[in-house]
C-alpha cells in the first residue's frame, strides 16, 4: 500500500513538472513563465520527494528528502517574487494583453 501511495505522489508530481514545462514553453511574457516554474518546483519536485521518502522510510536519505522538501517550500515562491519584482523595477514589460498590472499601482 506504501509503494503505491508513494508511486501516486510521484506521478502527480511528474505531472506537474511536465506542465510547469509545458508553461514555460507556452507562456507569453517572464511573469507568467515565473508562475509556471514557480508551480512546478513548489507542488511537482515536493510531491516526488514526498513519495521518494514514502519509498525510503525514515533512513538517512529519507530524512534528506524531507529537508530538501522544507528547503524548497519556503525558498522558491520567495525567489520567485523577488525575480518578478526584480524584472517589474528593471522595467519588464507585460504581456500586452495582459488585463491589469496591480503592482504598478501599489506603493513601491
Amino acid at each position: 500500500m506504501r509503494e503505491l501511495l508513494s508511486m501516486v505522489f510521484i506521478g502527480i508530481g511528474l505531472g506537474f513538472d511536465l506542465l510547469g514545462c509545458l508553461g514555460l514553453v507556452r507562456f507569453p511574457d517572464v511573469y507568467n513563465r515565473l508562475q509556471a516554474a514557480t508551480k512546478c518546483v513548489t507542488f511537482g519536485t515536493c510531491s516526488i520527494l514526498f513519495g521518494t521518502f514514502l519509498i525510503l522510510g525514515f533512513t538517512s536519505a529519507g530524512i534528506k528528502c524531507l529537508l530538501a522538501l522544507v528547503f524548497i517550500v519556503l525558498t522558491s515562491p520567495t525567489a520567485s517574487h523577488a525575480l518578478a519584482r526584480a524584472s517589474h523595477k528593471a522595467g519588464v514589460r507585460l504581456w500586452e494583453r495582459s488585463v491589469c498590472d496591480e503592482y504598478s499601482n501599489s506603493s513601491k
